[in-house]
């Protein structure tokens, strides 16, 4: 890893969709049926996600969780994934499994996600059936559940920005757009199934007796939904893997200069010419000569050059990192304590009651209808997710990026002046205005500054066809986008506490979540730039 560009073992990565070796060539257009088994992998995604945000308090007060552990639960999975996301994100890039760049990460980080639940919803019945001691069962049925939770959240938070940069690589710029409609809608009809799914009272039906409990029939479905959607997912579109392009070269086609011939140069992309393996030697020579020592190369990043290049981000994608962050700080701030906001000042319920008391079945049941809240959350995010298509023309991204931040500002911010039940529900289709925002307009704004910066290499003095432009990783920046979610989930989860504990209510949550989309919604009115 010299700082030579004609050092002998250097790597050179550029993205075969806009690689001069191949002409000026866009990816395929992509049948609207490849989108959406592309958009399953988010279906899948989304629907453990909701049986985790119903089950998982259960699960882990059910094994006896001391409630100084819960930080660790909540902090440690968003804190793993903030630091080793961009890094996987850049290993991604440079990836050379036969099987494409982002495919083996997208199967590793669902098995993962598949361990996870099995740990977390199995753990206890696991261990209650090899361990007899009361007291070393409890610290393994916490600690295998701790683990669990820990796991399929690191894994699930993660996997969102490998797919992104899959969908990214494989798709022409239109087709981009339309598959982060496709991910945002089926995003919310997974949230919306997963969520029905955990309202069900399986205790009392056939199939919760012959698996035992609750917790095993959700495992059941959800690991067999994850299954398949991942399944369908990772044979949508190909991936042509990394070509080390030295090996196509033979020895008579090679050039004498030592310094050119002792260069390996690796190529990947997604075309059916790179699928097919085709390249031509001469012009992959000529590339060569043409590029200065800068360009030559992209090397595998370390630790320490990943961090400045995270630094040195142009400045619009800092700002979009920015104002990512703030709007998953607020939504989170929300979505996460909104169950509890419905059963302790909706209802006016009280957790901390004894079990059988009325004040704490009264909490229940405004857990319950909290629930149908982000039901409806979830339907209204994937119908707001196929409106955007046709709202885009008349207000544009910015439009929709504001309006989003902004309808979400208001309507938490009346829940939390004016607590109701049913104004609250029907204010909870504003989170799905929300969610769907968050989902789509970022990265639409992400694919149109790879596409401008596309433009501008190519209308460059001294640019021709011969010659290829440096180009920036996609895979750090679909996972520096989605690492902001693991930061405001850190934010919220070390920040919120403390808010509840100074005010003595769990309304303090709200406000601040209107209060921080509504400084978001001024952010990317004045700070983000918007293509076009």
């Amino acid at each position: 890893m010299g700082s030579n560009g004609g050092q002998a073992g250097t790597h050179t990565y550029q993205s075969l969709t806009e690689d001069a070796l191949f002409g000026s060539m866009e990816p395929p257009r992509r049948p609207t049926g490849r989108l959406v088994m592309h958009s399953l992998a988010m279906f899948g995604r989304e629907f453990c996600y909701a049986v985790e945000a119903a089950y998982v308090t259960p699960v882990l007060l059910s094994v006896g969780l001391p409630e100084s552990l819960y930080s660790v639960v909540w902090l440690l999975s968003p804190i793993l994934g903030f630091l080793l996301q961009p890094v996987v994100g850049s290993a991604s890039d440079h990836c050379q499994s036969r099987w494409g760049r982002r495919r083996p990460y997208i199967l590793t980080l669902g098995i993962m996600m598949l361990l996870g639940m099995a740990l977390y919803l199995n753990g206890d019945a696991v261990v209650s059936a090899l361990i007899l001691n009361p007291r070393r069962k409890l610290v393994w049925a916490i600690s295998v559940t701790m683990i669990g939770v820990v796991l399929f959240d690191f894994a699930a938070d993660f996997i969102d920005g490998p797919i992104k940069a899959y969908l990214f690589d494989v798709c022409s710029h239109r087709d981009k757009e339309r598959g982060l409609h496709y991910h945002a809608l089926f995003t919310g009809v997974g949230g919306a199934l997963g969520y029905l799914l955990g309202a069900i009272d399986w205790a009392h039906l056939e199939l919760g007796r012959v698996l035992g409990t609750e917790f095993q029939v959700m495992f059941f479905f959800s690991a067999l939904m994850l299954t398949l959607c991942f399944i369908i997912h990772l044979c949508s579109i190909p991936e042509a893997p990394l070509r080390d392009v030295a090996k196509d070269i033979s020895p008579q086609q090679a050039p004498q200069d030592p310094s050119l011939s002792s260069d390996r140069m690796c190529k990947y992309g997604s075309t059916e010419k790179a699928k097919n393996g085709y390249v031509n030697p001469e012009l992959a020579m000529q590339g060569r000569k043409n590029k200065s020592p800068a360009e030559q190369a992209q090397r595998v990043m370390t630790m320490k050059s990943l961090l400045r290049a995270l630094v040195n981000m142009p400045p619009h994608y800092r700002c979009l990192c920015i104002s990512h962050l703030i709007g998953w700080t607020a939504f989170l701030s929300n979505m996460l304590f909104f169950t509890d906001f419905m059963g302790q000042i909706v209802y006016r319920g009280d957790p901390y009651s004894a079990h059988n008391s009325t004040e704490f079945l009264i909490y229940e049941r405004g857990v319950e209808v909290g629930c149908w809240g982000l039901c409806i959350n979830s339907v209204f995010s994937s119908l707001y997710s196929y409106f955007q298509k046709a709202l885009v023309p008349y207000i544009g991204l910015k439009g929709l990026y504001f309006m989003g931040y902004l309808l979400f500002g208001l309507g938490t911010g009346f829940i939390g002046l004016f607590p109701n039940v049913y104004s609250t529900l029907v204010l909870c289709t504003l989170f799905g205005i929300m969610s769907s925002t968050l989902y789509t307009v970022p990265f639409n704004l992400m694919a149109e500054y790879h596409l401008a910066e596309e433009k501008e290499r190519r209308q460059a003095p001294g640019w021709s066809s011969d010659s290829s432009g440096t180009e920036r990783g996609k895979g750090v920046d679909c996972a520096t986008l989605t690492c902001m979610v693991q930061l405001a989930q850190i934010l919220v989860g070390s920040g919120l506490g403390f808010l509840v504990n100074t005010a003595g209510s769990v309304i303090v949550v709200v406000i601040t979540a209107s209060t921080v989309a509504l400084i978001g919604c001024c952010f990317v009115a004045v700070f983000v730039r918007y293509v076009g």
